[in-house]
């Protein structure tokens, strides 16, 4: 028993030196790369975008498979200026963070929603759009209103803030809320009669409103008013200052106004 004891306090002495060691290791190592983030872009050549490549139409697949988009146009144009390669890595927007901090995107940047945690857990830029949560029905439903969507099926993106909004609020614990992967499969699911309402961006909504000739409709009244930035790793705050230097000089040039009307008719950006 003694001898047993002293070498299981001497196995755990030596497991916990190589963890201590291993966590300063990796420390050290986030620590040099938070601090060269601009300089580890310019060096690699490429600025690595993730999106789940499904948000129409901030960021999403073409039918000739190329992931394109306003905010693709945006990026590709900070790129062209820093003199780097935009690489677009579709990720699982669920785990879009843990893709950020591990290294492999070195931004998010798909229409993403400001919201308490966001900032918290990433080094935001600044707001770039505005943009609303609303309800979507066919033309032909009952609901006028969003009073009218107590016990409906509404569909909403799963690991969206819309989710997250939705279920806090009175209408989404009464109605019967599906979570789906991703805006276009709940604006389908809709198209189908399988849910009577979709709770997405109005950014988006309208878009494919326009652009689709669909015979929807916006609910007058939503949830909430939401804005729009790029999201990158806690400590990366010379490439975010470098991005959102580029885009400050692209709204002044008239950059970012000409990419925004090619994809909604105005500049509805809201870059300083």
């Amino acid at each position: 028993m003694m001898k047993k004891s002293i070498l299981s306090r001497i196995l755990g002495a030596a497991a916990a030196a190589v963890m201590t060691l291993t966590l300063a290791g990796c420390g050290g190592s986030s620590s040099t790369q938070s601090a060269d983030s601009l300089k580890k872009v310019k060096d690699a050549g490429k600025l690595v975008l993730g999106l789940d490549a499904s948000f129409e139409p901030m960021g999403y697949t073409d039918a000739q498979d190329n992931i394109v988009g306003f905010d693709i146009d945006l990026a590709e144009e900070v790129c062209r200026r820093m003199n780097v390669q935009l690489v677009k890595q579709p990720i699982n927007w669920d785990t879009k963070e843990e893709d950020l901090n591990s290294g492999r995107i070195d931004c998010i940047w798909n229409g993403m929603s400001v919201s308490p945690s966001r900032a918290e857990a990433m080094n935001l830029s600044e707001p770039y759009m505005k943009n609303a949560m609303v309800f979507v029905v066919p033309a032909k439903s009952s609901a006028k209103s969003m009073d009218d969507l107590a016990s409906a099926k509404i569909g909403v993106q799963n690991g969206s803030t819309a989710q997250e909004i939705l279920a806090e609020s009175e209408v989404g614990k009464s109605a019967s809320v599906q979570a789906l992967a991703t805006n276009v499969e709940a604006l389908q699911q809709m198209d189908l009669g399988l849910v009577d309402a979709v709770f997405l961006d109005s950014v988006v909504a309208n878009y494919k409103i326009a652009a689709d000739s669909k015979d929807w409709v916006v609910l007058p009244d939503g949830l909430e008013e939401e804005e729009y930035a790029v999201g990158f790793r806690k400590n990366d705050k010379e490439l975010r200052d470098e991005v959102q230097k580029i885009l400050g000089e692209m709204k002044k040039d008239g950059k970012a106004a000409e990419i925004s009307t090619k994809w909604f008719g105005s500049d509805i950006t809201t870059i300083k």
